[in-house]
């Protein structure tokens, strides 16, 4: 699979595609959809089930330098009134502002980060290190064989917990029972 098949997947889903359309008039910097709400997508156009199945939230990225819990809690606002009316639970987080919350929530360490797409690498699994920019453009360093083969395997980065990997994995699976999962 490569970048246009993916983007063609993934915008299968309407949700993804007008929160894409409407994204960049929150006027948020570094803004990208991300991870689930894109490969899930993909996974359910191979196997041959609607768009959103299995789909729990959509998650979008941005950096802002501002690490004030307020400038966060404004732009979540403001997400919320640009989309107010969808059937789908959209969570936005800051990736400038993730070290500060993330060792109280997971209980592990997370170094800072320089950009939304350093938030990306840092998902549990390759098949989830995928983005899509209202402009069009794809981050995925890890390429799209994973997604396509539906495989899961671990991302050693930083702040990896086998334990969320476990748990996340083992959702999937069962939603997804066709995905293969390597052990972490």
């Amino acid at each position: 699979m490569d970048a246009s098949r993916f983007i063609e997947l993934a915008l299968g889903n309407p949700v993804n595609r007008e929160i894409l359309k409407r994204l960049p008039s929150l006027g948020l910097a570094d803004a990208w959809l991300v991870s689930g709400s894109l490969f899930q997508t993909v996974w359910n156009a191979l196997t041959g089930r609607s768009s959103a199945y299995g789909i729990k939230d959509y998650d979008i990225f941005y950096f802002d330098a501002d690490t004030s819990w307020e400038a966060e809690d404004a732009a979540i606002r403001r997400c919320a009134e640009v989309f107010a009316g969808f059937d789908a639970e959209i969570e936005l987080k800051n990736q400038a502002r993730v070290h500060i919350w993330y060792e109280e929530k997971f209980g592990t360490s997370y170094p800072p980060l320089r950009s939304s797409c350093e938030g990306i690498d840092r998902f549990l699994a390759p098949a989830c290190m995928v983005g899509i920019a209202p402009d069009g453009r794809v981050y995925a360093p890890h390429g799209f064989d994973d997604i396509e083969s539906m495989t899961i395997r671990p991302n050693r980065a930083p702040n990896f917990s086998a334990e969320r990997y476990a748990a996340k994995a083992a959702r999937w699976q069962e939603k997804w029972p066709e995905l293969t999962v390597i052990a972490p």
